[in-house]
């Protein structure tokens, strides 16, 4: 399966700006949540496999692929209620599975802080959030000038970006480079990035502040959390997999084995067939945390 492959995304209009999303299948909704400078295609693979059996929508966040940056600046509040702002606009009513791939994560966590009711589950997938180290081309863009130098697009950089998030370099290939380069020639998407990197870190790394607060607060919840890890992750380490544990633990757990940082990608089936168990054994309703323990 290819990241081109499938019915092109079309647009919807959420808080008056345009919004690139994709939606497919019958079902119990899911939602699909890239992260940070990257699009919708990140989920190619598990939407057109969850499509099978749920109505799973992927979405491009505001700033990011197709969809128009927001009025307000790109923090992690403003992204969670870009989100559930995103669930209204599309008719989605009844609680959703929401899949967040590292900021994708966070703004799934973000949402859930802020309207539980809205979240079926939680699947965060080498989210942010768990730890304060970063890979160091994520702190460099917290630095001024360097960070918008360092965005400029080119097919070097966007090479050397998309090897780091496999740990097997035959998934960085030049369709993914080519796109990364469109995505990265938008005329916002700097700005946004900029804007959501200087939000939730510094060069020394991941802010300690959001993290503590935001966690403090999922793990309050009574959602059914799945939390996953590539351990060859090279942008968010995988011992943050062991802070989860910690602050999350009625949260079932996996580590994937020679795996980077888009296990969805790189391990597309064992991922889909993890996530449909995962949700197949939740109790009916939603149920509680501890239903779907630590593995």
């Amino acid at each position: 399966m290819t990241a081109g492959a499938g019915p092109r995304p079309r647009h919807v209009t959420v808080a008056g700006r345009r919004v690139r999303h994709r939606v497919d299948g019958d079902g119990p909704p899911v939602l699909l949540l890239h992260g940070l400078g990257r699009c919708l295609r990140d989920f190619t693979e598990q939407h057109e496999l969850l499509a099978r059996r749920f109505r799973v929508h992927s979405v491009d966040l505001p700033g990011y692929g197709g969809s128009l940056p927001m009025a307000e600046p790109c923090t992690l509040p403003a992204l969670g209620r870009f989100v559930g702002q995103y669930l209204d606009a599309v008719g989605v009513e009844q609680p959703a599975h929401l899949v967040g791939n590292s900021l994708g994560g966070a703004v799934a966590m973000r949402l859930a802080a802020t309207e539980p009711a809205r979240v079926a589950s939680l699947a965060l997938v080498n989210s942010a959030g768990f730890g304060p180290e970063a890979a160091l081309a994520l702190r460099l863009l917290t630095l001024r000038p360097l960070g918008r130098l360092l965005l400029r697009p080119s097919r070097r950089m966007a090479r050397r970006t998309e090897r780091m998030l496999f740990c097997d370099p035959a998934f960085a290939t030049e369709e993914r480079i080519d796109h990364a380069l469109e995505v990265a020639g938008q005329p916002y998407t700097a700005r946004v990035i900029l804007q959501t990197c200087r939000h939730l870190g510094t060069f020394r790394g991941v802010r300690p502040q959001w993290r503590e607060e935001l966690l403090t607060q999922v793990a309050a919840l009574d959602i059914p959390t799945l939390i996953v890890w590539g351990d060859r992750d090279l942008i968010l380490p995988a011992k943050h997999l062991e802070a989860a544990r910690a602050r999350l633990p009625r949260a079932r757990t996996h580590l994937f084995t020679d795996c980077g940082h888009l296990p969805q990608v790189e391990r597309a089936e064992e991922f889909h067939r993890l996530l449909v168990d995962f949700w197949a054994g939740e109790p009916a309703g939603g149920g509680r945390a501890a239903a779907v323990g630590a593995d």
